[in-house]
């Protein structure tokens, strides 16, 4: 019997297709493991996606075991950095991209990102908005907010011009998640 690195779910239950989680991760930690050059980042390992089969992985698991080996390769890459270009370096790229956030934080609620296209799925205004108040809380008075609060943030739906476009609230969400781990 093949010893799984993740709990499966019933036969009768869907979950991540185990070899392929398995696969991902054996690469993932020879890039890691291996010499700087990878070709594997962190924005890889947060839009990775697997099939789902009937009996595979628990996916709350494997997306924890994904978030973690994301915030690796973030510190990893943040080590890399300030061994190289020192650790006020480091905070200047965190400023500048806080700066590429910020130009939508400054934005009036329901203002803040295109809408959908008729009959799209959208994003809640409302909820997008919320979020966008937590992270200039985050930025303007050091209120508390992990990449973690982030990354799992969920929208109630909308459909067309009712709600935000999702592409443009996930990139930005993204890059929210980028910024944060790299001052975690």
């Amino acid at each position: 019997m093949t010893r799984r690195t993740f709990r499966t779910v019933s036969r009768l239950r869907s979950g991540y297709a185990p070899d392929e989680v398995d696969q991902y991760l054996a690469h993932a930690r020879e890039v890691f493991e291996g010499p700087a050059t990878g070709t594997l980042t962190a924005q890889d390992i947060r839009t990775t996606a697997f099939d789902v089969v009937r009996g595979g992985y628990v996916p709350a698991e494997v997306d924890a075991a994904l978030d973690r080996l994301e915030a690796a390769f973030v510190a990893r890459g943040r080590e890399r950095f300030v061994a190289g270009h020192g650790y006020e370096a480091w905070q200047a790229h965190l400023a500048d991209s806080a700066r590429s956030l910020y130009g939508r934080l400054t934005r009036p609620d329901g203002e803040r990102f295109a809408p959908a296209r008729r009959g799209e799925p959208a994003y809640d205004r409302a909820d997008v908005d919320a979020l966008c108040r937590r992270l200039t809380g985050y930025f303007d008075r050091g209120e508390p907010l992990t990449a973690a609060a982030v990354r799992t943030a969920t929208f109630r739906r909308r459909h067309g011009a009712g709600g935000y476009a999702e592409a443009p609230v996930d990139a930005f969400c993204d890059r929210a998640v980028e910024v944060l781990l790299g001052v975690e």
